[in-house]
């Protein structure tokens, strides 16, 4: 298991709305919904998938 930290977004603020955190795990990316923490489940993208997505939400 990766110990790297996770990075929320810095479009979140700080209002409770949607939040998302990233990090580089053991297999690639790593995305989760920072309200869930711990408990969010953890999705593994690839790098194309994981690119495809910012250029989504930008």
């Amino acid at each position: 298991m990766t110990s790297r930290k996770w990075r929320k977004s810095s479009r979140s603020g700080g209002s409770g709305g949607s939040c998302v955190e990233a990090r580089l795990g053991d297999v690639g990316p790593q995305v989760r919904d920072s309200k869930m923490g711990d408990a969010s489940p953890i999705l593994n993208l690839s790098d194309h998938d994981y690119t495809a997505l910012l250029s989504s939400v930008r």
